[in-house]
């Protein structure tokens, strides 16, 4: 996970999970309208989960 993707899902959660599938997108963006704070840490968890990263 780098620095760039940290400050992208502070600021706008949705972009930064943008690569990494159409559900991915659509939870972060619901619970990012749901809260800021939900949104952050979903997009910050699925750019940290080490299984799906590996693939990469």
């Amino acid at each position: 996970m780098s620095c760039f993707r940290v400050i992208l899902s502070i600021i706008f959660p949705p972009l930064a999970v943008v690569d990494q599938g159409c559900g991915s997108i659509v939870i972060v963006t619901i619970l990012t309208i749901a809260g800021w704070v939900p949104g952050v840490l979903a997009a910050l968890i699925i750019l940290n989960n080490t299984c799906r990263n590996k693939s990469l």
